[in-house]
């Protein structure tokens, strides 16, 4: 018996040693980011990892007067701060915002595995508990600073999404939608939700966020639902109804899968000129720092993307069994790259708002950033131009950037996007605890838009 506890013990130490230094060294990326970007990245072969390279950018929270750098011929301000994990928001039609201050719900971190989650968490800023609420803020004189923030729903279960339809407020927790009343100028909702839809919250729950989109036509609610895991290591049984757009018709509270193979969608919009939705999608990871980059894409219906079994249309992961080759035929391909491991989170379309060119007409994405690169990828907010057909062309352009300071420390950390009533850009930081504004430069006191 001392025999087997000594043997068991050895091995355990080998293990964190051989883990210690892959941890400290790693796979370091061959390409330089920009070549995981666009329409036609490159794919190169994968690195299999056996322990994930680690490479957090530890969080240290902006001082007074700091703040990230925005892109010739646009400003960037403070809108609001003092927030908890501020992560979606969104803008009601009287112009007031909604926040969600969240965080993941509890989990099981017991184990090897869960201790590395946690210690992860805490070190990027995000191991804090959920304040579970939304809170609405309030710009009175439309100077481009908040005069007033409200707790307006409170008691939530990590909330994310929301959507307004007419009189109703739709908010997504991370197991269920909810629904309601909405009275336009009310500063508190006190009523108890209505559920509208359960959603798969099953444990670890990994990739808890929930993000809403309504269809313009308000009869439809699209849902967007992260894999519980990096490659259905858990069983695809744990994976019912993620990995996915889901859709909820409001009518009847109906829920059908959208779309699916998607590993980790989390923001939605719909393009102004082709009327499509479309998503960023977070892929896989400890295929090296060059692979697999994170997308944005349409979102078709009844099309499937390709995961756990394969990437970018075809390419084969080698870990995932069975290998389901013959589905390759019926999986869609990406529409556009963002890099490897950037973490695409926001997603907001900028035509019709006040950003001028030469960003006024495609979609703006606040790459959350990388865990696991090296060297550090995303933690920026950056543009992608479309064409006169509604499709992506040519490689990001940054808007938003300086998150990470010259000692590689995350100062802030870019998550969920959207446009205020006089077209400025607003930017969730939730290591931050901060929305930045980021306006034309010189732009002076904006007019509400019509």
């Amino acid at each position: 018996m001392l025999k087997h506890i000594r043997n068991i013990t050895i091995l355990i130490i080998v293990i964190a040693i051989g883990a210690g230094y892959y941890f400290t060294r790693g796979d370091t990326a061959r390409l330089p980011l920009e070549a995981t970007t666009g329409v036609q990245p490159t794919i190169t072969d994968v690195r299999k990892e056996n322990f994930p390279t680690i490479n957090v950018a530890e969080a240290e929270p902006w001082n007074t007067g700091e703040g990230p750098v925005a892109a010739d011929g646009l400003m960037v301000e403070r809108f609001a701060e003092g927030l908890d994990h501020p992560r979606s928001m969104y803008r009601l039609p009287n112009g007031d915002i909604l926040v969600a201050e969240t965080n993941s719900p509890p989990r099981d971190n017991k184990g090897i595995e869960g201790w590395i989650m946690r210690n992860l968490m805490n070190k990027a800023g995000a191991g804090t508990p959920s304040a579970n609420r939304i809170s609405l803020l309030r710009d009175n004189d439309g100077d481009g600073t908040v005069d007033e923030k409200f707790a307006f729903l409170e008691n939530l279960n990590s909330p994310f999404g929301m959507a307004l339809v007419e009189d109703t407020l739709y908010v997504a927790n991370t197991d269920a939608v909810l629904a309601f009343p909405y009275v336009e100028g009310d500063t508190k909702i006190t009523a108890e939700g209505r559920k509208v839809a359960n959603l798969n919250a099953m444990a670890p729950n990994n990739h808890w966020t929930r993000n809403l989109i309504a269809s313009p036509d308000g009869k439809y609610l699209f849902v967007a639902v992260g894999s519980n895991s990096n490659i259905a290591e858990h069983g695809m049984d744990k994976e019912k109804e993620r990995a996915a757009v889901l859709r909820v018709e409001l009518a009847t509270n109906e829920k059908m899968v959208f779309s699916d193979g998607l590993r980790n969608p989390v923001g939605l919009a719909y393009e102004p000129v082709s009327g499509k939705l479309w998503t960023v999608v977070n892929e896989r990871d400890m295929l090296g720092s060059d692979m697999v980059p994170d997308y944005l894409t349409e979102v078709v219906f009844g099309s499937h993307y390709g995961w756990p079994w394969h990437f970018w249309r075809g390419h084969v992961d080698p870990r995932v069994e069975p290998k389901n080759l013959d589905h390759r035929q019926y999986e869609r391909r990406p529409d556009y790259a963002l890099g490897a491991h950037v973490a695409p989170l926001g997603l907001a379309f900028s035509h019709g708002q006040a950003l001028g060119a030469p960003f006024d007409s495609g979609a703006v994405i606040a790459r959350h950033g990388s865990w696991n690169r090296k060297p550090l990828s995303g933690y920026d907010v950056v543009y992608v131009d479309f064409d006169e057909k509604g499709k992506p062309q040519g490689k990001p352009k940054t808007i938003l950037e300086g998150f990470v300071d010259k000692d590689k420390n995350a100062r802030g950390r870019p998550t969920m996007v959207t446009f205020d009533q006089t077209g400025a850009l607003l930017v969730s930081d939730d290591v931050g605890g901060i929305i930045w504004r980021v306006s034309k430069a010189g732009s002076g006191k904006s007019e509400a838009k019509e």
